[in-house]
C-alpha cells in the first residue's frame, strides 16, 4: 500500500496535515487549566456539527462500538425491549451487542441494499400498547451497503403511533459528511466516531443524550463504568476526565470540529453530494450497479458496487492493494465477495476522487471485466468539471 495514495475505504478515512499535527502534542496534565482548553470547545464543536444544541455530548477514548454500547447501557435495563432493523453489517453488530447484554429484541430483516422499514417499525409500535420496547435502534448509514435510512421519517413514524421509545442512531458514517439533524429529528442519543467525518484517527466515540435520554439514565441498570454518563458528567464539571483522557485526539476534535465549521456545514455536504454523485455516474457508465435499490437511499460517503454474477468482487480490493497502493473496501457479511466498496467522505477533493475512480477502473478492466478504460472517469468528469462559464464568472 502507498502512503502516498489517498485511501477510499469508509473509515478511517484520510487525515489532513493540520488535523495530524493538532493531535500529535507533547504531553500535558489534563487536570490543568491548559486540557480544560482542549476539552470544551471539542464538545461544543462537536454538539455543533451534530446540530445537538439542546444535548449533552460525551467524547469516550474509544471507538463508535463503544459509542454504541454507551448509548445502550446508559439508557436501559436488562430485558427490556428493542426494535431494531437487520439490513447491513452495522446494524447486525448493533442488534449482536443488544442480545449480549440481555435485551429483547424484535428483529426486522430487511434485504441488504434497502432502509430501515419504517412502516413495518409504525406497525409493531402501534401494537405494543403495553410499552415493551424501550428503544428503537437505527443506523443513519449502513456502512456495508451504502444505504442512508431517512431518521426525521422514522421519528414521526414513532410519535404517529404515540409511542414513547427511545430513538437511538448509529451516525458513525454519516455525521461530519451528510446532513444530521440531532435537535429537529428528535434523537435522542446519536454516536459517530472520529475516524470518518471528523478526519482524525481512530480513537474517539462521540455521543450525544437528549433530555429524555438523560433522564433514562437515572433509572438504566444495565452495568457500565468506563462508559458512565455520571462519571464523565463529573469529570467534566471539573474541568476533566474520570480517568485519563486521550489529550491529543481530543485537541484534534477541537480542530476539526472548526474546520468543518468553518468550510461551513452546507458545504460540506454539499460537497460530499457531488463527489458521491460522481463516483455513481462511473458505477452506471461501468455497467455496474450499486448495493442501495434506490436512488433515494443512495449515500453520500460510500458507494457499495455489485459486480457481475459469479465475479468475486473482493479480487478487485486485492488487486488495488496490490498493484496500484490504493485501498478500497471490500464486501462485508451477506455481501461479501458481491460488492466493493469506494468509500467517499472526510479529506476528499473531487480530484482525488477521479483517482480512485481511475484505479477502480484499471482493476476491474485488469481482471477481465467489460470496462472500458476511461468511461467512468469521463463519467465523474461531466460531474465534476465547473464549464466554461462558471469559469468565466470566476475570473470576472
Amino acid at each position: 500500500m502507498s502512503l502516498q495514495n489517498p485511501v477510499f475505504i469508509p473509515g478511517p478515512t484520510n487525515i489532513p496535515e493540520a488535523l495530524r499535527r493538532a493531535c500529535d502534542l507533547p504531553t500535558i496534565d489534563h487536570r490543568s487549566p491548559a486540557f480544560a482548553d482542549i476539552l470544551h470547545p471539542a464538545l461544543d464543536g462537536a454538539a455543533r456539527v451534530m446540530k445537538a444544541q439542546n444535548a449533552e455530548v460525551f467524547v469516550f477514548p474509544a471507538t463508535g462500538t463503544a459509542g454504541w454500547e454507551a448509548a445502550l447501557t446508559n439508557t436501559l435495563c436488562p430485558g427490556d425491549g428493542v426494535l431494531a432493523a437487520r439490513h447491513g453489517m452495522f446494524s447486525h453488530k448493533w442488534i449482536d451487542m443488544c442480545r449480549r447484554f440481555g435485551l429483547d429484541v424484535s428483529q426486522v430483516d430487511a434485504p441488504w441494499g434497502e432502509g430501515i422499514p419504517i412502516a413495518r417499525f409504525g406497525e409493531i409500535l402501534r401494537a405494543d400498547s403495553a410499552g415493551r420496547i424501550k428503544a428503537v435502534l437505527a443506523t443513519h448509514n449502513e456502512t456495508a451497503t451504502g444505504v442512508v435510512s431517512d431518521i426525521a421519517a422514522l421519528r414521526r413514524e414513532i410519535d404517529a403511533a404515540g409511542h414513547g421509545a427511545l430513538l437511538l442512531v448509529d451516525g458513525v458514517s454519516s455525521i461530519g459528511s451528510m446532513d444530521f439533524r440531532f435537535d429537529e429529528w428528535g434523537v435522542d442519543v446519536a454516536v459517530a466516531g472520529s475516524q470518518k467525518g471528523f478526519m482524525l484517527p481512530v480513537g474517539l466515540a462521540i455521543a450525544a443524550f437528549s433530555k429524555k435520554a438523560l433522564k433514562a439514565a437515572k433509572t438504566a441498570t444495565l452495568p457500565r463504568t468506563f462508559l458512565s454518563l455520571d462519571d464523565m458528567r463529573a469529570g467534566y464539571a471539573a474541568n476533566g476526565y474520570p480517568y485519563t483522557p486521550s489529550v491529543g485526539l481530543l485537541n484534534g476534535l477541537k480542530m476539526s470540529t472548526q474546520m468543518l465549521l468553518e468550510e461551513g456545514l452546507d458545504q460540506v455536504f454539499a460537497r460530499h453530494a457531488r463527489i458521491a454523485e460522481g463516483v455513481r455516474a462511473a458505477v452506471a457508465a461501468w455497467g455496474l450497479d450499486p448495493c442501495a435499490v434506490r436512488p433515494d437511499l443512495y449515500s453520500n460517503t460510500v458507494t457499495a458496487i455489485r459486480t457481475p454474477d459469479g465475479f468475486d468482487a473482493s479480487r478487485i480490493v486485492a488487486h488495488a492493494a496490490e498493484h496500484y497502493g490504493m485501498a478500497f473496501g471490500g464486501g462485508l457479511g451477506d455481501v461479501a465477495g458481491k460488492v466493493f466498496r469506494i468509500g467517499h467522505l472526510g479529506m476528499l477533493t473531487d480530484a482525488m476522487a477521479l483517482s480512485g475512480i481511475a484505479v477502480a477502473e484499471m482493476c476491474m478492466a485488469d481482471l477481465g471485466l467489460d470496462v472500458p478504460l476511461g468511461s467512468g472517469v469521463a463519467a465523474a468528469q461531466r460531474v465534476y468539471r465547473r464549464g466554461d462559464d462558471n469559469m468565466k464568472v470566476a475570473a470576472e
